[in-house]
C-alpha cells in the first residue's frame, strides 16, 4: 500500500480543485431566484393623461392640439373657474402628457413608486415642468395610485434664430417616487399548500435540475415537475414560515446546463449577438458588394436675348456601376466565439453584410445554432 504524507495529500486536494472547474465545464451555478419567479408575484402596469405645467414657453400649441385645450378647461371647471368652450386658449406653458408606472407586488396604500412622463402633443420641451395630479389606473379601470411632482429631464436644448442644438431627448422624463398608491392588489402567495415557480426559460434538464437541488436540501419530495417549464413546491401553510422557506428556497444554488447556441440578429440596427455555445463546420464564403450609383444634372440652355427663343431646362443622367472583388475564403470549422468572429472580420464584412453571410451559412448546414431575428 502507498502511503502518502500530508504534504501530498495536500497538493492532490489542490490539484482536484483546479481539476473541477473543468470536469464540469459545461454546467454553472444560478440562484433559483434568477432561474425563476413564483407564480402570481408579478408587476401591475398603470397609466393615466394629466398636464404639464410651468414650462419656459416650449409647451402644445393648443390651436394644434385641441385635446391640450379642452383638458385645461375641464381641470379649471374643477377647481371653481369656468371658461367658454368657445374661447380660443393659447397657452405655451401647458403639454398634455401620458403618464405610465409599474405598481409592484405587495405594494400598500401610502407607499411611493416612479412614474415617467412622456409628452403627446407637439411640445418642444418638458424640461422644468411640473407635472399636475393624474390618476393612474390599471387594466380593470380601477385607480391605483396618483402621481404628481415635478420632472426630471436629462435632455437640454437650445433654439435661437432658426438653430437648433438638443442633446438627449427632451420629450420625456421622469418623477422619482412621484406617484402614491391608493389601492392594493391582493397578492397570492401560493395556492393552499403549494407554491408554483415558472422557469424563465422551457428546459427540462435544468428544470429537473431545479427539483433536485430542492429536494435535496427542502427534503425529498418537497417539490416536482409539473412540465418543462413549472415547479410545484410543498410549502408551510403558516404565512411567517412560508416566507422564511421560500426565502431559502430562491437563494439556492443549481448547477445549470448551458441554454442552446443561439445568434440573435436585428436587421434594423445591423446588431448580431451570439453566445459562446456556437459552432461553425468548415465552409468557403465569397463576400462581395455591388453599388449602382445614379447622378442627375440639370443643364440649362438659354437662347441670345434677341433670337425670340425660349429657356430650356435638360436633366443629364450619369449611371455609374461598381463591384468590389468577391474574394472566396475558408472558414475553418470552429469551436470558440473568437474563432468565428475572427474569420467572418477577416472578410471586412460590416454588420449588415455578417446578417447576410450568417444566414447562409445556416441554409448551408454550417453554422450549428438557433438564428432568431428580432
Amino acid at each position: 500500500m502507498t502511503k502518502f504524507s500530508g504534504k501530498s495529500i495536500r497538493k492532490l486536494a489542490i490539484l482536484a480543485c483546479c481539476l473541477l472547474p473543468l470536469v464540469a465545464g459545461t454546467a454553472f451555478a444560478d440562484r433559483i431566484k434568477d432561474l425563476a419567479t413564483v407564480q402570481g408575484i408579478r408587476n401591475n402596469q398603470l397609466v393615466g393623461y394629466g398636464l404639464v405645467v410651468g414650462l419656459d414657453g416650449t409647451g402644445d400649441q393648443t390651436t394644434q392640439t385641441p385635446f391640450t385645450t379642452q383638458s385645461i378647461i375641464n381641470m379649471l371647471a374643477q377647481l371653481g373657474t369656468t371658461l367658454p368652450t368657445t374661447q380660443s386658449l393659447q397657452l405655451k406653458n401647458v403639454a398634455a402628457v401620458m403618464v405610465t408606472a409599474e405598481l409592484p407586488p405587495f405594494s400598500r396604500i401610502g407607499q411611493r413608486i416612479d412614474v415617467t412622463v412622456s409628452s403627446m402633443g407637439n411640445a418642444k420641451s418638458l424640461r422644468g415642468g411640473t407635472l399636475i395630479m393624474t390618476p393612474l389606473k390599471g387594466a380593470d379601470g380601477q385607480i391605483y395610485a396618483q402621481a404628481q411632482g415635478n420632472l426630471m429631464v436629462g435632455g437640454v436644448g437650445a433654439v435661437s434664430g432658426g438653430n437648433k442644438a438638443v442633446i438627449n431627448h427632451l420629450l420625456a422624463g421622469r418623477i422619482a417616487s412621484g406617484a402614491t398608491v391608493e389601492r392594493e392588489v391582493p397578492t397570492m402567495l401560493g395556492q393552499g399548500a403549494f407554491v408554483h415557480y415558472e422557469m424563465r426559460e422551457t428546459d427540462f434538464g435544468n428544470t429537473q435540475r431545479v427539483v433536485e437541488a430542492i429536494n435535496r436540501e427542502m427534503g425529498a419530495g418537497t417539490a416536482e415537475a409539473v412540465d418543462g417549464r413549472m415547479i410545484r413546491v410543498n410549502a408551510p401553510l403558516d404565512p411567517n414560515l412560508r416566507v422564511a422557506f421560500m426565502g431559502r428556497v430562491e437563494n439556492l444554488d443549481v448547477q445549470m446546463i448551458k441554454g442552446m447556441a443561439k445568434v440573435i440578429v436585428n436587421p434594423r440596427t445591423g446588431s448580431v449577438v451570439m453566445n459562446q455555445m456556437v459552432t461553425i463546420d468548415a465552409c468557403a464564403v465569397a463576400h462581395g458588394s455591388l453599388s449602382v450609383v445614379v447622378t442627375s444634372d440639370q443643364q440649362v440652355s438659354q437662347p441670345n436675348a434677341l433670337s425670340g427663343g425660349q429657356t430650356v431646362t435638360t436633366n443629364q443622367t450619369d449611371i455609374a456601376i461598381n463591384q468590389s472583388g468577391g474574394a472566396l475564403m475558408t472558414l475553418k470549422r470552429g469551436a470558440k466565439l473568437s474563432d468565428i468572429v475572427k474569420a467572418i472580420n477577416a472578410l471586412g464584412a460590416n454588420p449588415q453584410d455578417l446578417i447576410s453571410i450568417l444566414q447562409a451559412m445556416k441554409a448551408a448546414g454550417a453554422l450549428h445554432a438557433d438564428l432568431e431575428v428580432i
